[in-house]
């Protein structure tokens, strides 16, 4: 039943190549990652999933634990339904909790914050972080959380959850009972929500990206 931290960490990377080992202040975002965890104070083991070595140093030097998975899993067209997967089968746990190191405005302490939330809601298999926005959103030119027939005050409005991916839960029986049926994973089970702060959901992807959060790290 250990509560288990897995941050994945692939070294190729399309628009901005190696971006887990890009600076954020003064360390890595890797780096920045582990840390993160550590300083949450709520897990039992912390591992690093990369396909590449370059990443087992880190982990090493932090006293976190590696996962090394298929040198497949960590090409462009591997998906997180896969690598997921095969973390699961090969480590013992009862729940994985996914911490992105390109989301790195989200704290150790909102960090503990949505563990906390997860094991005090076992009802819920699948526990994803969202930004909740509260203004007029629409899709495919309809509206989602207003009408066309009546002007409503923003703050009246139910907010959207934008998905951050920044933290993730995933109950091990839940996720890999799906995969067995041919399902999807990722959206297996019981769905939760945990709202975090509109910051941490800010993802590096582009070199822009990762401007706008050093910018921003002293903010938050």
């Amino acid at each position: 039943n250990k509560i288990i931290a897995m941050i994945p960490a692939r070294l190729g990377s399309q628009r901005l190549k190696k971006k887990n080992l890009e600076m954020f202040g003064e360390f890595t975002l890797i780096e920045h990652a582990i840390i993160r965890c550590i300083k949450s104070n709520i897990f039992d083991d912390i591992y690093v999933n990369s396909e590449s070595e370059v990443f087992a140093d880190y982990a090493k030097k932090h006293k976190v634990k590696f996962y090394k998975r298929p040198a497949f899993l960590g090409n462009n067209q591997a998906t997180s339904e896969e690598f997921v997967e095969d973390f699961l089968n090969n480590i013992e746990c009862k729940s994985l909790y996914q911490i992105h190191s390109i989301t790195p405005l989200l704290s150790a302490e909102k960090i503990k914050e949505f563990v906390k939330f997860c094991e005090f809601h076992p009802e819920f298999d699948t526990v994803l972080s969202c930004i909740h926005d509260q203004i007029e959103v629409a899709y495919q030119n309809q509206p989602i959380n207003f009408t066309f027939n009546k002007k409503t005050n923003s703050q009246e409005l139910k907010p959207t959850q934008r998905i951050t991916w920044s933290a993730t839960k995933w109950s091990k029986s839940s996720y890999l009972n799906a995969k067995k049926n041919n399902s999807i994973g990722t959206y297996s089970g019981n769905i939760g929500f945990f709202e975090v702060p509109p910051f941490s959901g800010l993802a590096i992807k582009t070199i822009d990206d990762l401007i706008v959060v050093n910018a921003l790290k002293e903010l938050v």
